[in-house]
């Protein structure tokens, strides 16, 4: 009798994570769709998102103006944490057929130490509050990026694969499946969930820094991710505008998204609330000071 005790303690304890808290009040239908769709990757929809650029180009020229230097990258994930702030069902993960609103804002990006062929690769997560305008934002990103790409630099997702790949084969088969496992059952530590580029709100990449278009890039099983974004290059195609096709320089996202963390409307309309950022990238100076919460 003691022992089943016990064993409902270590069950209720292990129904917490270090990063983010299950979700009780929602709906039977949406309970149940983990456990039909069991995996990320079964779960996988995809959107494309057509971009006009000129609004984002004037803006990067008015502040480089007035001395401030943005890039597509700050001003795109600017846009990204203040649409998660602002849409919290975005934030939202499934593990072992559960549901869980994250308590953070994270974005994973993986980059190249050097643009070449042979280049070291590595992938960076930035952690933010939800509260940052674009500047604060900015500084993060330029941040961790400095601190991850200088040379002979290794984070702590660097260090602990380079532990892991130290391993024999088959010790290394191993040890990522006691992780996965690991995952599933909330025991994972907090230092593996802080480096793993894996456990985080949406992967970025940023083609447009390498001159490559969109693609739409699958999820992973492993970690938390529920949304990948690819940014492509700027290109110039027709569009309307108002009622005549003109010729606009623009440039498109591709997502992958897991459609257990929200239903379509909800995606349909945090899609809007993008637009009106992209068109006024200026409304991102303003620090947001309250955030919408995730009611359970």
């Amino acid at each position: 009798m003691r022992s089943f005790g016990h064993d409902c303690i270590v069950a209720r304890h292990t129904m917490n994570r270090y990063d983010g808290r299950l979700l009780k009040s929602i709906g039977p239908f949406m309970k149940l769709i983990p456990y039909v769709m069991t995996r990320r990757s079964d779960a996988q929809i995809f959107s494309r998102q057509l971009v006009m650029t000129e609004p984002i180009d004037d803006y990067i020229k008015e502040k480089r103006e007035q001395g401030v230097e943005l890039t597509y990258l700050h001003v795109f994930i600017a846009i990204f944490v203040r649409l998660i702030a602002l849409r919290p069902q975005l934030n939202r993960f499934v593990i072992n057929g559960r549901l869980y609103a994250r308590n953070r804002i994270w974005i994973s990006l993986t980059v190249k130490r050097s643009l070449h062929d042979e280049g070291e690769e590595t992938s960076v997560k930035f952690t933010f509050s939800g509260k940052e305008n674009i500047f604060e934002v900015a500084a993060i990103v330029d941040r961790v990026l400095d601190e991850s790409l200088s040379e002979g630099a290794r984070n702590s997702g660097d260090r602990i694969a380079a532990a892991i790949m130290s391993l024999p084969h088959f010790m290394v088969q191993g040890l990522v499946r006691l992780l996965k496992w690991m995952d599933r059952h909330n025991l994972l530590p907090k230092s593996v969930i802080e480096a793993s580029p894996f456990h985080t709100t949406m992967f970025f990449t940023y083609l447009k820094s390498i001159n490559l278009d969109y693609v739409y890039h699958h999820l992973y099983d492993f970690g938390t991710t529920g949304i990948f974004a690819a940014l492509g290059k700027n290109k110039k195609l027709p569009v309307v505008h108002g009622d005549d096709p003109v010729v606009k320089k623009c440039c498109e996202i591709g997502y992958v998204l897991d459609e257990r963390i929200c239903d379509g409307i909800y995606f349909s309309n945090s899609f809007k609330l993008m637009k009106k950022y992209l068109a006024e990238p200026r409304l991102l100076e303003e620090s947001l000071n309250n955030i919408t919460e995730d009611i359970d």
